[in-house]
């Protein structure tokens, strides 16, 4: 009667009074990447003015950002790659240290941030020369990639069930068991890539830009059987 008692206690609970699956399992997680030469360069930029009036501050950010924009054009950067990432206005205030005197509005200040893609990098360094001339202000990063990385995942991800197979391969044997069939297979997302230390420098015209490579990554989780 005890026993009975035991087994629907376990039912209720959800616990199977037994292990469901007597077999042994491997677990490993599988990592794979891939360095490729970036073919394409992200760059933020921002033109910041400020007036004594709203009117004013955005009259002159808009003119300057208008002179960043046709340099970039010039320069053949296409209008897709090309999009307004942030526009703002907002007081300045009087200096609010001194508890003892009421702030009060004493200017106003404009930006307006732009984001360019290039995609032929040999021009990436005479482009930040000329919108810094026409009149950039604000530099708010520069981030290598690949137009395509299509490939470049497949191939990481190939790498990455490769390493998690040598990762079982060698559990079982150092467990002394055979490695049985894949029982389960789960691909996670590798990320955006990620810069690389570089390794060749492009001295182009005006800023240096080092170039270097950007590594795509990919990982996997798998389950192993062992075989009788």
């Amino acid at each position: 009667m005890r026993l009975i008692i035991v087994s629907l206690v376990a039912v209720i609970l959800g616990f199977p009074a037994q292990a469901a699956d007597p077999l042994g399992r491997i677990s490993v997680a599988g990592q794979g990447s891939v360095d490729m030469i970036p073919d394409m360069a992200t760059i933020s930029l921002g033109v910041a003015s400020q007036a004594r009036t709203a009117g004013e501050a955005l009259r002159v950010n808009s003119k300057a950002t208008a002179a960043v924009l046709d340099q970039v054009s010039e320069a053949g950067i296409a209008a897709r790659d090309v999009q307004t990432s942030g526009l703002s206005l907002s007081p300045v205030w009087s200096n609010r240290s001194n508890s003892n005197t009421r702030p009060s509005v004493v200017g106003f200040a404009a930006r307006n941030q732009v984001t360019v893609r290039v995609r032929e990098i040999a021009k990436l360094g005479t482009i930040l020369d000329l919108v810094v001339k026409s009149g950039a202000n604000e530099f708010n990063g520069l981030r290598f990639g690949l137009q395509d990385s299509q490939a470049a995942r497949e191939a990481a991800l190939k790498n990455a069930v490769a390493d998690g197979m040598r990762k079982a391969s060698l559990l079982a044997d150092a467990a002394g068991v055979t490695l049985g069939p894949l029982i389960d297979l789960n691909a996670h997302s590798g990320g955006a890539p990620q810069p690389q230390m570089a390794r060749e420098m492009a001295s182009m015209q005006a800023v240096p830009i080092a170039q270097g490579e950007v590594s795509i990554r990919a990982s996997v989780s798998m389950i192993f059987g062992i075989a009788d």
